[in-house]
């Protein structure tokens, strides 16, 4: 099924007219994986969201699928572990998306450094057996002082050992929840962005049977029946919670604001993704990652109270990340004047955990005493010589010991995790986790789904495998990535583009580039190329894109890392959606205005307008 301004029209109509088993609050990566299980499934889906799809924390992560080696600086091996492997589930089902990409760590020999060249070789290797990478391509390896200085010359020589290198996968965030709805709605899930939850509706013992929505385009406001409401709104989880009078409104959240920048690649080339501590001593790492002729780093992790729907960068948010950019390569001297685009995300951290996983828990959770940590080497080395079991690892891990008190280690200091909880009136709650992690939360939540469908409906769903459901985009062989995507390279070069374009066609809509590929027949668009015509029409045709900024910023990531060509594009594409739309003088205007302020605040204008010369 397309997703279309007219197919949103009819699906509030559904929504509104027929019952559903599932009603999905949320349309992030979270949501969106839910959606696509429930549907294969067999439920009755619905799914609102009340911005568009990604807008919020699902398209400003640090837009990796990483495999979480920080875990290991206290050991958590059992998060380790789920995360490595739904890495590689993640990679299967969207092969199109997340790319590996191997991370460079240079190690530093620093008061509080996260690992060192012994440390982080152990890290490494348990790292490579719990993600099945041993004796590949991708098996680990270190590197001395020289050979990190010659990958990435600009890096601080000083104090620095040496480097680790590692498997990591690159992703397109908003992309991954965009091709999860897609396949979502074709497997017959009504799905409608732009539709808020206004509360929460009741039947006469107190149960939620659905919720009172608002079409945030229309002003209309209507209900939605359903057997079971899933709360999966991410930062806005609490938000939610409290327009329903049935619970108690303690916060099940709390929230942190990550920021990255944005620069030229002239000004700082790094080869491959970099990951280092911050220099400061915070307990911190920061990656730096190239992308599109750019280089992005971040970031920031600091407790948020704003505005949940318009978090802003900072001065002191710059100022953090411009000096541990500086810190690392003293050459670059990259200043406010340099970031070219940035984005700005709240990361939904469970209340209960210490702290999220970019400052690695807290106070007490850095340093381990010598006594455990070796205990802990002895036992994972008897291990791999299969003189000792998994349980007796485990058994080490449990028993670590800070070197603080000697306090044993807490998990929710360690890491950030994710919590489904079915509320007082049976609504459920699923929040926190990490992108990397979304198939197994839903598959989680749909567990209990089909348990509460047939304990309280006597309704039997069909289970799936959902580690084989592959996306909109990715039904092609995921053993076979280069290969079929030079196919689908081709496909868009026999239609006229040339073959730099056609591969991004390719890289973009994977086994959808034919279908792209079909709106090539109604001309180019003015002051657009081919690719960029026949990658908008689709858009507003087949992936419900409204707004201006819906395409130029999640459809693509043309305000983030093409600036240079913003202002050549910027007037066709609303020139072209105006029509598609059939939009009037006034609301061009306000999706121009829209986007005027979106491009604006990336590029961070006011902070830079606030500074001297």
């Amino acid at each position: 099924m397309a997703l279309s301004t007219a197919t949103r029209q009819q699906t509030i109509t559904q929504l509104k007219q027929i019952p559903m088993d599932l009603l999905i609050i949320g349309g992030g990566i979270t949501g969106a994986g839910v959606a696509i299980q429930a549907a294969a499934s067999g439920i009755k889906t619905g799914l609102i969201e009340m911005q568009d799809f990604a807008e919020g924390t699902s398209s400003r992560s640090t837009k990796l699928v990483h495999g979480g080696i920080r875990y290991l600086k206290t050991f958590d091996v059992g998060v380790v572990s789920d995360t490595v492997k739904e890495r590689a589930v993640v990679q299967g089902i969207a092969p199109h998306i997340p790319r590996p990409f191997p991370m460079l760590m240079p190690i530093y020999a620093e008061p509080e450094a996260t690992y060192d060249m012994f440390s982080v070789k152990i890290a490494m290797d348990l790292y490579d057996q719990l993600a099945g990478v041993d004796g590949t391509q991708y098996a680990n390896y270190t590197i001395d002082k020289k050979e990190v200085l010659q990958r990435e010359p600009g890096l601080k020589s000083t104090n620095l050992l040496g480097g680790g290198v590692y498997l990591d996968f690159v992703n397109n965030d908003a992309r991954l929840v965009i091709e999860n709805i897609k396949e979502a709605a074709e497997l017959g899930a009504l799905v409608a962005s732009r539709v808020a939850a206004v509360g929460v509706l009741h039947d006469d013992t107190g149960r939620a049977i659905g919720i009172k929505a608002k079409d945030t385009l229309s002003g209309e406001v209507f209900e939605i029946h359903a057997k079971v409401v899933i709360n999966t709104t991410g930062p806005w989880v609490d938000k939610l919670r409290a327009v329903d009078d049935k619970l108690d409104h303690q916060p099940m959240l709390r929230p942190t604001k990550g920021v990255h920048l944005v620069i030229d690649a002239a000004k700082l080339s790094v080869p491959q993704p970099t990951y280092f501590d911050s220099g400061v001593h915070d307990g911190r790492m920061i990656f730096v990652v190239p992308r599109e002729g750019k280089t992005y780093f971040g970031t920031t992790d600091t407790d948020f109270t704003g505005d949940y729907a318009h978090p802003t960068v900072t001065q002191a948010d710059t100022d953090y990340l411009l000096a541990a950019i500086n810190n690392r390569y003293p050459k670059a001297n990259i200043t406010l004047a340099d970031i070219e685009a940035s984005w700005v995300g709240l990361r939904p951290l469970i209340a209960a955990n210490g702290s999220s996983d970019y400052n690695g828990g807290g106070a007490n959770a850095g340093k381990v005493s010598d006594a455990s940590f070796d205990h802990l080497i002895q036992t994972v080395n008897d291990y791999e010589d299969q003189q000792a079991t998994r349980a007796e690892v485990e058994q080490a891990i449990s028993k670590l010991k800070t070197a603080h008190a000697e306090d044993t280690l807490k998990p929710s200091q360690v890491s950030r995790g994710s919590s489904l909880e079915t509320e007082a009136d049976g609504m459920v709650t699923l929040s926190g986790g990490k992108i990397t992690d979304y198939r197994k939360m839903a598959a989680g939540a749909l567990a209990l789904i089909r348990q509460i469908l047939a304990e309280q409906f006597d309704q039997n769903v069909k289970d799936i495998d959902s580690k084989k459901l592959q996306v909109s985009g990715g039904h092609f062989d995921p053993t076979n990535v280069e290969d079929t995507l030079k196919f689908y390279t081709r496909i868009a070069q026999d239609a006229g583009i040339p073959e730099a374009d056609a591969a991004d066609l390719a890289n973009r809509f994977g086994s959808n580039t034919g279908r792209v590929v079909t709106y090539a027949g109604a001309g180019v668009v003015p002051g657009l190329s081919l690719k960029e015509t026949i990658s908008l029409r689709y858009s507003v045709n087949e992936e419900m894109t409204l707004t201006p900024v819906d395409y130029l910023l999640r459809r693509t990531n043309a305000v983030l890392f093409h600036a240079e060509s913003l202002a050549q594009l910027k007037q066709p594409v609303i020139d072209e959606m105006a029509q598609l739309l059939d939009w009037d003088a006034d609301t061009k205007a306000a999706m121009t205005t829209q986007l005027d302020q979106t491009i604006a605040e990336s590029q961070l204008t006011a902070l830079k307008g606030t500074v001297t010369a």
